[in-house]
């Protein structure tokens, strides 16, 4: 299956916790855990269980960028240093390696400047667990 969605993290399940109309789905990504929180519909579908292979997905659109140790109720926080930043007229593409793979983000120009990033530059990408898929081959 090919997709849009840039970022795509290949892992193992480690866990899943069923609750009644959605289910939280933890996935090993090369020693870190990725979160995500989807429907006990398509939990069930997809037959996610510790051990399944799958991948965790997410639209660059979802991942925001951070600075410092950052405390927040999103679950998946991946510190990293950015590794290029592509400029737009209005939104910019950052591209952030990270212990679970390069994390692209699509964000304001206006954010970039604030946060001044650029290439070198420590940061964190944020992802909401209610912004993470999950695929299975």
């Amino acid at each position: 299956m090919k997709i849009s969605a840039r970022n795509q993290f290949a892992g193992k399940v480690t866990a899943v916790k069923e609750g009644a109309v959605n289910g939280i789905v933890t996935i090993d990504v090369n020693g870190t855990p990725v979160t995500a929180t989807i429907s006990m519909a398509s939990i069930k579908e997809l037959g996610l269980e510790a051990g399944r292979d799958a991948v965790a997905v997410v639209k660059a659109t979802e991942v925001m960028i951070g600075e410092g140790s950052l405390t927040l109720s999103a679950r998946n926080q991946f510190a990293g240093k950015v590794v290029s930043v592509e400029k737009g007229a209005v939104n910019d593409i950052v591209k952030l390696d990270t212990v679970i793979g390069t994390v692209t983000a699509t964000i304001s120009d206006g954010a970039v400047q604030e946060l001044g990033l650029e290439a070198g530059k420590d940061a964190v990408a944020v992802i909401k667990a209610t912004s993470v898929m999950i695929g299975i081959e």
